[in-house]
This record gives structure tokens, sequence and C-alpha cells, in this order.
């Protein structure tokens, strides 16, 4: 019984929807057209049929939405309301019914995402393999990128489906799909006497030489804010653009450096550097951003942008 019963709800429900689709293409049309029985000619629907669930809608709204003359119907004011978010609706149900269809069969095609480098040897490569296992057949196109300008410009523009990567400024055009609010920590071997310590200070990383990002990078004015704060900039400095050469300067041994535990998960799920938090960083916090465009996303990016949020939590 409760078997039926459920089915039979369900079965209401989707008729519910598939006619309230169908009042909104009505009343779409009507207002085109300028009469109910040319709307019906261009439907091939019953004329009483769209009079009938107009009429319906009309009484659920307590207000008539059609000025109805001799020869035509035109928009009252609250038609004209109603129209502008029955035409919104029909063209996002138009396009996420593109989007099923993308989706069908075996998921062809290619997807692409821009990417800093700090997360070219993480996050990134884990949630695209993820991504492959489910979809073996789509081509993945990765391209690291240093500028969050010319990164953002790719999804504006169409050239990248995604960019990840860190403290995106705003802009028209794309929109944050999903967002990591991380810290910054000081980096170090897994034998470094700041390994397993639950913080230390930045006066305390001074006596090491330090690995930092160069002024081209997007962790760089962190970095500045809190040197300015603890009575300026270190002497004993290697600057670099590079995560890739922070991480291995850093596991060589010697030298410690300052990044984000997403720059590092892989080492440190290795055993091979340890992440410490730095007491002065508490709230200096940096942003984990994923971006899309802000209309009309490919079907194959928006699934991977699902992959990313489960992965950024």
């Amino acid at each position: 019984m409760n078997g039926i019963g459920n089915r039979s709800f369900d079965d209401g429900l989707a008729t519910e929807k598939r006619m309230h689709a169908r009042v909104l293409t009505y009343v779409d049309e009507v207002a085109r057209q300028g009469s109910i029985r040319a709307a019906a000619d261009k439907l091939n629907v019953a004329a009483s049929a769209i009079s009938r669930q107009i009429k319906s809608l009309e009484d659920d709204l307590g207000t008539p939405i059609f000025n109805r003359a001799p020869r035509s119907l035109t928009l009252t004011a609250a038609g004209e309301i109603l129209l502008v978010h029955i035409r919104e609706t029909l063209r996002e149900m138009d396009r996420n019914l593109a989007l099923i269809e993308d989706l069908k069969g075996l998921r062809r095609g290619e997807v692409s995402v821009v990417l800093m480098s700090g997360l070219a040897s993480n996050i990134v490569p884990r949630v695209v393999m993820q991504f492959r296992k489910a979809n073996p057949k789509v081509a993945v196109r990765l391209q690291l990128m240093t500028d969050p300008d010319e990164m953002i410009a790719a999804v504006a523009e169409g050239q990248s489906d995604l960019a990840i990567g860190f403290d995106f400024p705003p802009r028209p055009n794309v929109r944050q799909l999903a967002v990591a609010m991380v810290n910054l920590g000081v980096v170090v071997p897994p034998d470094h006497p700041f390994a397993g310590r639950s913080s230390v200070r930045l006066d305390e990383c001074a006596d090491y030489t330090m690995v930092v990002a160069d002024t081209s990078m997007v962790i760089r004015p962190h970095l500045e804010k809190l040197f300015a704060r603890s009575g300026g900039r270190p002497s004993d400095l290697i600057e670099t653009n590079s995560i890739e050469m922070m991480r291995h300067l850093t596991r060589l041994g010697g030298c410690i450096t300052f990044l984000t535990p997403f720059d590092i998960e892989t080492e440190v799920a290795a055993g091979q550097l340890a992440f410490v938090p730095v007491e002065e960083f508490a709230r200096e916090t940096q942003r984990l951003i994923l971006l899309g465009p802000d209309r009309n996303p490919s079907a194959l990016g928006s699934v991977l942008a699902e992959h990313f949020r489960a992965a950024l939590g």
C-alpha cells in the first residue's frame, strides 16, 4: 500500500510540473500572438484548453493577467510582471534541458581548466582523476597561469570552462562556484624542530632561510603585510615564482616556506613535508576560489565543477 501511495504521489507531482510548464508556455504564446485562437493554432492545442488554463491561473493569482477586448488580448500590469518571470523561467528550462541532452550517452567532448601553479600537484590532479574515472571519454585540458586577471579573462571569454586559484578579484561575466577559506602557515621538513608543534611565531622563523613567493604571486601581499608588522622583511630570503621550487627547496632541508594546506596535501600525505600554523597568520585568510562563466556553462564544465565543490568541502 505504501509503495502504491508513494507512486501515486510522485505521479501527481510530475503531472503538476508538466501542467505548470504548459500554462507558462500558453501565457507566453498568447502574449506574443495577441489572441487565444492564434496561440492555439501556433501550439496546435485546443483554444478551450488554453483559455481554461489561463483562467485557472488568474483565479489562483486573484487578478486578471490579460485585458480581454473583442478582437485581441493585451497584458494587464500584473500580466507584464508575470511575463518577465515566465520568459526567464522558460529560458532557464531550455538551458537546463540542453545541458541534460549534452550529458546523455557516452559523455564525449572536452573540458578545460586554468589553474595556479601551486595546485598543479595536489587538489587539481586528484579531482581530475576522479572526474576521468567517471567520464573516461572526456578530454581534459589543464593550463598553468600566474596572472589572476588572465585566468578570469580566459573563463569570461570562453577560452576555459573553469579557473581555480587564490584570491580572485570580482569581475563581470564570471561567478564563484565554490570558495574555501584557508590560512598560510610555515612549511617544513618532517624532521624540522617546528614539525609537530601546534603553532609558531613569525619571529621564530627568522632563524631560517625563507623561500618566499616573489611579487608576481598572490601569496606575496599577505607575506609583506605580516613582515611589516614584525619589523620588516628578513634578509635571508630566496624568492621564486614557483610553488614547486618552494616545496622542493624545503624538502631538501635548511629552508622553510609559507604556503597553504592545499599547496602541500600530497607531500603531507607522503610524509615529505609538515604544515604548522603561524600565530600571526591566524587572521590572514586566503580564499581558494573556483570560477565559472556567469552564463551558459558547458555541461561537462558543470560536472567537473561538482567534483571540485566536493573536494573543497
